[in-house]
């Protein structure tokens, strides 16, 4: 992965570049068709995935909980917690998709607060949407 992407990433913006290259070494990137079943609710999370270009949607039990595009990540609670992922998310035009696994991700957080901090933001904002709902 190019160093220079990952400054466009709002979420690896505070990184130096010198940590940025770091990041890029273990990163790697796919390239998916509209309709293709990135995270299946359910399956061991392994990768957090940040959308380059494109965009994803978040289904749960027939639900749609949200739309992600450029700059959105995806994977980080059950990296986080060690639990399987609670939502499909489907790709709905094609995508580029960075990936960055379980032990990169981890240790990403530990070295840099800030960034931990903004994923720990987002993933309050995500139980909401998981909650149920009488």
């Amino acid at each position: 992965m190019d160093e220079a992407k990952l400054r466009e990433i709002p979420l690896f913006g505070k990184l130096s570049k010198k940590e940025r290259k770091l990041l890029a070494l273990c990163a790697d990137e796919i390239d998916v068709e509209p309709g293709t079943l990135v995270c299946r609710k359910g399956d061991s999370a392994h990768n957090l995935y940040v959308i380059e270009q494109g965009t994803a949607k978040v289904v749960r039990d027939e639900q749609y909980l949200d739309e992600l595009g450029p700059g959105d990540f995806f994977g980080e609670m059950g990296l986080r917690e060690g639990a399987p992922r609670n939502a499909h998310v489907i790709a709905t035009t094609p995508m580029t998709l960075m990936i960055v696994a379980g032990p990169a991700f981890r240790k990403l957080e530990r070295d840099h607060p800030a960034l931990a901090s903004r994923i720990s933001v987002t993933i309050d904002q995500r139980r909401r949407w998981l909650e149920p709902v009488f």
